[in-house]
């Protein structure tokens, strides 16, 4: 039986499901995933919190499959916070260093200058993310502890997100009887268990594509470049199915997820389906091709508003090592055909990677913030406070001192 002290557990509360995930740390620095547990999510829209009872009432359920699952009880999470109100931003800071070489406090102090940034008061800052330091004009310096020279410049990458939002997904944890260690962007959990490092190196694109939002983030030179949330997802494509083909909701799901492909070529009209009527009216029979039909220019036309993000923020040239798509849409059969003829890139599926364990029911790709969030857990071990009830994000300093232990 794990002991408490090495389970580590994955909260990924997404629009669509809410996925608990539940790892054991290795004595040799591995993780294994021992518990998961899935419930459909029905308190959120579009990545928010919009009914807590629902909301607390689908986290009960999934961290009770896991709990049976792992054999221990969840008392701690790690969870993921989305939605279109996360922003990003780049900023630098200088300071001068003190004794002439680079200590932690001058880190710190360097840090603190750089997120000296000016946020609405509706706001906080989620994360900030180290890209490389810079000493007296040389660049490129990944671990500048002990290195001499006289000034010290950070360049980060500062994530925000909405106050209300995190104190709401605290608040439905605490309901649940669970304490939040720490709070990570979706885009964040995702790249840390659907990406290797040498495409982070490279250049790419992660693309999470969930029920409600589409996280993007852009990764090069082993940094993240730039975050975003898109409020649209796998549940626009079901609305347009529901809508053309005159079916319900839950119908329209079912429909999408058995027979639905992003690509009309090779559909043939010969293939057909049965579709439930509304209204208590008789089913009809279709053409799989009609729903290819309505499937494919919703695909495309999200996959235009993707890379009009990337171009507002100029990493159209970053991406050499292509195009990576998680989250439940990812599943969806063509779409990444659709996603190579939009970016004219290679596009690969992103499935969890650098955990072992129960590998068959997290190998798909809706399970990568779920695993990401483990893992960020193991990476921040000690360091991470248990959060007040409030739902404050937490110290921003723990967050850097976690990058350093997790890449030096």
């Amino acid at each position: 039986m794990p002991t408490p002290s090495s389970i580590i557990a994955g909260l990924d509360i997404g629009t669509s499901s809410i996925k608990v995930v539940v790892g054991e740390r290795k004595p040799s620095g591995g993780v294994d995933i021992i518990g998961v547990g899935s419930s459909p999510s029905r308190g959120l829209r579009k990545g928010v919190v919009v009914n807590i009872e629902g909301t607390v009432s689908a986290i009960g359920r999934a961290v009770a499959q896991a709990e049976t699952m792992a054999g221990c009880e969840i008392s701690n999470v790690f969870t993921s916070i989305s939605g279109s109100h996360l922003r990003s931003q780049n900023s630098h800071g200088i300071v001068a260093i003190k004794n002439q070489e680079v200590s932690h406090l001058d880190i710190e102090r360097v840090i603190d200058a750089a997120k000296a940034v000016a946020i609405p008061l509706d706001r906080e800052i989620v994360h900030v993310l180290p890209q490389e330091f810079v000493i007296d004009e040389q660049d490129g310096v990944r671990d500048p502890i002990g290195i001499s020279g006289v000034r010290l410049e950070a360049r980060v990458h500062i994530i925000t997100g909405a106050i209300a939002s995190a104190q709401n997904i605290v608040k439905c944890a605490n309901r649940c009887g669970l304490t939040v260690q720490d709070i990570v962007a979706a885009p964040i959990a995702s790249a840390k268990a659907a990406l290797s490092q040498e495409e982070q190196e490279l250049g790419v694109l992660l693309l999470d594509i969930g029920g409600g939002t589409c996280s993007i983030s852009v990764f090069h030179a082993g940094c993240i470049k730039f975050t975003s949330v898109l409020a649209v997802g796998g549940n626009h494509i079901t609305n347009d199915i529901a809508a053309g083909l005159r079916t319900p909701l839950a119908a329209a799901e079912r429909i999408k997820c058995e027979y639905g492909t992003a690509v009309t070529a090779g559909v043939s009209k010969a293939d057909i389906i049965e579709v439930p009527s509304v209204g208590g009216r008789a089913p009809r029979v279709l053409s799989k091709l009609v729903l290819a039909e309505i499937i494919e220019p919703r695909t495309s036309e999200m996959f235009g508003l993707i890379q009009k993000e990337i171009a507002r923020a100029g990493c159209q040239d970053l991406l050499t090592s292509g195009v990576v798509i998680t989250g439940g849409s990812a599943a969806l059969p063509g779409i990444a055909q659709v996603a190579e003829h939009a970016f004219n890139l290679p596009v690969r599926t992103g499935a969890p990677e650098s955990v072992g364990g129960l590998l068959d029911l997290i190998k798909g790709p809706e399970y990568a913030a779920a695993v990401g969030l483990v893992l960020h857990g193991a990476a921040h071990s000690g360091l991470a406070k248990g959060k007040a009830a409030k739902g404050a994000v937490g110290s921003t300093m723990r967050r850097v001192v976690g990058w350093f232990a997790e890449h030096f």
